[in-house]
């Protein structure tokens, strides 16, 4: 079991590193291409750099908070399989109600995974935590008016499920997928 593990570890760090190539690749290449560029480039990949040394440590030490006080049964009862319209709404309410940079929360959705959230609940905390935010709505409300806020939540909650939902089939529809014996189920197909 060890082995399987250290083994989806080791297979996980190499794809890191090969989509780091690739990125740093075309980063070369686009900064040969618009050397004008560079400057700006530089500037803004430094802030960023910056704030995530800053970010990273308080998230790190939050995450294990959360992981030592949040119990997986928590975690199953409120965003599981069994959760059904519970589990959409807790996940659009916690996922509305902090506020911070999107990368923060993927530790977060990362770690309720394997507490034993369900899919479709962690694609919507995800996308309340980017779309659906009480500041922001406040915000909205004073600049562009009660109906169009009220318009724009609804159907963003309206397609955040549904986006959830239809990410969650398809991958399970590939895992499906990739469990069966060639040929199909009853590996006739050959």
């Amino acid at each position: 079991m060890k082995e399987a593990e250290g083994e989806k570890q080791r297979k996980g760090m190499v794809q890191d590193i090969i989509f780091l190539g690739i990125a740093l690749i075309v980063a070369i290449i686009l900064l040969s291409i618009f050397p004008d560029r560079r400057e700006v480039v530089a500037t803004a990949s430094w802030e960023i750099f910056i704030e995530m040394i800053w970010i990273l440590p308080a998230v790190m030490v939050l995450m294990g908070l959360f992981s030592a006080w949040v119990s997986k049964e928590t975690v199953v009862k409120y965003l599981g399989k069994a959760s059904g319209i519970k589990g959409i709404f807790f996940a659009i309410l916690f996922g509305s109600l902090p506020t911070g940079p999107l990368y923060v929360v993927f530790p977060v959705a990362a770690t309720l995974i394997k507490k034993g959230a369900r899919i479709s609940n962690i694609i919507i905390f995800l996308s309340a935590w980017a779309c659906i935010k009480v500041p922001q709505e406040m915000v909205e409300f004073q600049f562009l008016g009660l109906k169009f806020m009220a318009a724009r939540l609804i159907l963003t909650i309206i397609f955040v499920v549904i986006m959830g939902v239809s990410i969650e089939k398809i991958i399970e529809w590939s895992d499906k997928k990739e469990s069966e014996p060639i040929g199909g189920k009853d590996g006739a197909g050959i």
